[in-house]
Protein backbone atom coordinates (compact mmCIF):
# COMPACT_ATOMS: atom_id res chain seq x y z
CA UNK A 1 0.00 0.00 0.00
CA UNK A 2 1.46 3.31 -1.53
CA UNK A 3 -1.56 5.66 -0.34
CA UNK A 4 -4.52 5.58 2.42
CA UNK A 5 -6.86 7.56 2.61
CA UNK A 6 -8.64 8.68 6.56
CA UNK A 7 -11.79 9.58 7.22
CA UNK A 8 -12.23 11.55 10.67
CA UNK A 9 -13.43 13.86 12.96
CA UNK A 10 -13.39 17.86 12.24
CA UNK A 11 -13.45 18.29 16.09
CA UNK A 12 -11.06 16.28 18.60
CA UNK A 13 -14.24 14.73 20.73
CA UNK A 14 -14.35 14.35 24.40
CA UNK A 15 -10.96 12.42 25.28
CA UNK A 16 -7.38 13.41 24.34
CA UNK A 17 -6.70 9.97 23.47
CA UNK A 18 -8.02 10.29 20.15
CA UNK A 19 -6.10 13.01 19.12
CA UNK A 20 -2.76 10.77 20.25
CA UNK A 21 -3.98 8.39 18.36
CA UNK A 22 -4.45 10.13 15.37
CA UNK A 23 -1.20 11.90 15.48
CA UNK A 24 0.62 8.38 15.92
CA UNK A 25 -1.79 6.70 12.78
CA UNK A 26 -0.17 9.91 11.01
CA UNK A 27 3.77 9.09 12.08
CA UNK A 28 3.41 5.29 11.90
CA UNK A 29 1.90 6.17 8.02
CA UNK A 30 5.18 8.23 7.38
CA UNK A 31 7.37 5.43 8.91
CA UNK A 32 5.77 2.65 6.78
CA UNK A 33 6.06 4.62 3.97
CA UNK A 34 2.65 5.30 3.08
CA UNK A 35 0.91 8.57 2.45
CA UNK A 36 -2.07 10.02 3.64
CA UNK A 37 -4.78 11.40 1.54
CA UNK A 38 -7.80 12.84 3.56
CA UNK A 39 -10.12 15.71 3.39
CA UNK A 40 -7.80 19.20 3.72
CA UNK A 41 -8.51 20.25 7.08
CA UNK A 42 -6.26 22.02 10.03
CA UNK A 43 -9.25 20.68 12.68
CA UNK A 44 -10.09 18.36 14.45
CA UNK A 45 -8.55 14.60 14.19
CA UNK A 46 -8.39 15.51 10.63
CA UNK A 47 -5.42 17.93 11.50
CA UNK A 48 -3.85 15.65 13.81
CA UNK A 49 -3.38 13.03 11.41
CA UNK A 50 -1.93 15.24 8.90
CA UNK A 51 0.50 16.76 11.33
CA UNK A 52 1.42 13.20 12.31
CA UNK A 53 2.90 12.46 9.05
CA UNK A 54 4.11 15.97 8.48
CA UNK A 55 6.08 16.02 11.76
CA UNK A 56 7.93 12.57 10.69
CA UNK A 57 8.50 14.11 7.08
CA UNK A 58 5.74 12.13 4.84
CA UNK A 59 3.66 13.08 2.22
CA UNK A 60 -0.17 14.16 2.48
CA UNK A 61 -2.50 15.51 -0.01
CA UNK A 62 -5.32 17.21 1.17
CA UNK A 63 -9.10 17.16 -1.14
CA UNK A 64 -11.03 19.61 0.22
CA UNK A 65 -14.20 21.31 -1.88
CA UNK A 66 -14.35 24.97 -2.71
CA UNK A 67 -16.96 26.22 0.04
CA UNK A 68 -14.74 24.82 2.82
CA UNK A 69 -11.44 26.59 2.08
CA UNK A 70 -13.47 30.11 2.41
CA UNK A 71 -13.83 28.96 5.77
CA UNK A 72 -10.43 29.04 6.16
CA UNK A 73 -9.58 25.35 7.49
CA UNK A 74 -7.81 24.27 4.73
CA UNK A 75 -3.93 23.00 5.76
CA UNK A 76 -1.02 25.08 5.13
CA UNK A 77 1.09 23.01 5.00
CA UNK A 78 0.25 19.76 2.96
CA UNK A 79 2.22 18.31 -0.10
CA UNK A 80 -0.29 19.01 -1.72
CA UNK A 81 -4.18 20.57 -1.66
CA UNK A 82 -6.82 19.68 -4.39
CA UNK A 83 -9.67 21.67 -4.61
CA UNK A 84 -13.04 20.27 -5.97
CA UNK A 85 -16.46 21.51 -6.59
CA UNK A 86 -18.47 18.83 -4.15
CA UNK A 87 -18.78 16.54 -0.99
CA UNK A 88 -19.37 13.65 -4.03
CA UNK A 89 -16.56 15.05 -6.25
CA UNK A 90 -14.13 14.74 -2.77
CA UNK A 91 -14.84 11.24 -2.03
CA UNK A 92 -14.40 10.02 -5.60
CA UNK A 93 -11.24 11.83 -5.75
CA UNK A 94 -9.98 10.59 -2.34
CA UNK A 95 -10.51 7.36 -3.62
CA UNK A 96 -8.85 7.67 -6.74
CA UNK A 97 -5.77 8.55 -4.63
CA UNK A 98 -5.83 5.86 -2.65
CA UNK A 99 -4.81 1.90 -2.09
CA UNK A 100 -7.12 1.64 1.17
CA UNK A 101 -9.21 3.73 3.69
CA UNK A 102 -9.17 3.99 7.83
CA UNK A 103 -11.88 5.51 9.57
CA UNK A 104 -10.77 7.03 13.31
CA UNK A 105 -13.48 8.67 15.34
CA UNK A 106 -15.55 11.26 14.12
CA UNK A 107 -19.42 12.06 13.32
CA UNK A 108 -22.19 11.55 10.42
CA UNK A 109 -20.02 12.80 7.96
CA UNK A 110 -17.04 10.16 8.66
CA UNK A 111 -20.20 7.22 9.40
CA UNK A 112 -21.29 8.44 5.42
CA UNK A 113 -17.83 8.41 4.15
CA UNK A 114 -17.00 5.09 5.43
CA UNK A 115 -20.27 3.55 4.38
CA UNK A 116 -20.01 4.86 1.37
CA UNK A 117 -16.83 3.00 0.65
CA UNK A 118 -17.50 -0.47 2.24
CA UNK A 119 -20.86 -0.27 0.29
CA UNK A 120 -18.59 0.50 -3.10
CA UNK A 121 -16.50 -2.46 -1.75
CA UNK A 122 -19.36 -5.04 -1.25
CA UNK A 123 -21.15 -3.58 -5.15
CA UNK A 124 -17.51 -4.88 -6.01
CA UNK A 125 -16.55 -0.69 -7.62
CA UNK A 126 -13.28 -1.64 -6.27
CA UNK A 127 -11.10 -4.13 -3.86
CA UNK A 128 -9.39 -1.91 -1.70
CA UNK A 129 -9.28 -2.94 2.36
CA UNK A 130 -11.42 -0.67 4.62
CA UNK A 131 -10.54 -0.51 8.06
CA UNK A 132 -11.72 1.28 11.84
CA UNK A 133 -9.58 2.00 14.29
CA UNK A 134 -11.44 1.20 16.92
CA UNK A 135 -9.71 3.65 19.61
CA UNK A 136 -11.07 3.04 23.27
CA UNK A 137 -14.18 0.82 22.12
CA UNK A 138 -15.56 3.67 20.25
CA UNK A 139 -17.08 2.02 17.35
CA UNK A 140 -18.03 -0.94 19.27
CA UNK A 141 -22.14 -0.48 19.06
CA UNK A 142 -21.34 0.15 15.29
CA UNK A 143 -19.84 -3.05 15.04
CA UNK A 144 -22.66 -4.68 16.65
CA UNK A 145 -24.94 -3.28 14.79
CA UNK A 146 -23.16 -4.51 12.00
CA UNK A 147 -23.40 -8.00 13.82
CA UNK A 148 -27.27 -7.40 13.76
CA UNK A 149 -27.54 -6.87 10.13
CA UNK A 150 -26.22 -10.51 9.59
CA UNK A 151 -28.11 -11.95 12.43
CA UNK A 152 -31.09 -10.39 10.73
CA UNK A 153 -30.58 -11.53 7.05
CA UNK A 154 -29.98 -8.00 6.02
CA UNK A 155 -25.67 -8.52 5.60
CA UNK A 156 -24.06 -11.41 3.91
CA UNK A 157 -21.20 -12.77 6.89
CA UNK A 158 -18.25 -12.70 4.32
CA UNK A 159 -19.54 -8.72 3.63
CA UNK A 160 -19.35 -7.93 7.41
CA UNK A 161 -15.70 -9.44 7.37
CA UNK A 162 -14.73 -6.97 4.51
CA UNK A 163 -14.57 -4.30 7.56
CA UNK A 164 -11.45 -4.35 9.38
CA UNK A 165 -11.24 -3.75 12.78
CA UNK A 166 -8.39 -2.99 15.36
CA UNK A 167 -7.63 -0.75 18.40
CA UNK A 168 -4.29 -1.25 17.46
CA UNK A 169 -2.60 0.79 14.60
CA UNK A 170 0.25 -1.97 13.70
CA UNK A 171 -1.91 -4.43 13.88
CA UNK A 172 -4.82 -2.70 11.46
CA UNK A 173 -2.18 -2.10 8.78
CA UNK A 174 -1.03 -5.26 8.94
CA UNK A 175 -4.49 -6.85 7.88
CA UNK A 176 -5.50 -4.42 5.22
CA UNK A 177 -2.06 -5.09 3.96
CA UNK A 178 -3.09 -8.42 3.87
CA UNK A 179 -6.81 -8.04 3.03
CA UNK A 180 -7.81 -10.26 0.19
CA UNK A 181 -11.75 -8.88 -1.25
CA UNK A 182 -14.34 -11.67 -1.48
CA UNK A 183 -15.20 -13.39 -4.74
CA UNK A 184 -18.66 -13.43 -3.94
CA UNK A 185 -21.83 -11.16 -5.36
CA UNK A 186 -23.95 -8.59 -2.70
CA UNK A 187 -27.27 -10.05 -2.84
CA UNK A 188 -28.67 -12.65 -0.69
CA UNK A 189 -30.83 -14.53 -1.33
CA UNK A 190 -32.71 -17.58 0.42
CA UNK A 191 -32.02 -20.88 -0.85
CA UNK A 192 -34.89 -22.91 -1.63
CA UNK A 193 -35.96 -26.54 -0.54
Amino acid sequence: MKSITVFCGSSFGSDEKYKEQATLLGQTLTQQNIQLIYGGANVGLMGAVADGVLSKGGKVIGVLPHFLQSKEIAHKNLTELILVESMHERKTKMNDLCDGVIALPGGFGTLEELFEMITWAQLGLHKKPIAILNIDGFYDNLIKLVQTMVDKGFLKQINQEMLLVSDNIEELLEKMKNYQAPMVGKWISKERT
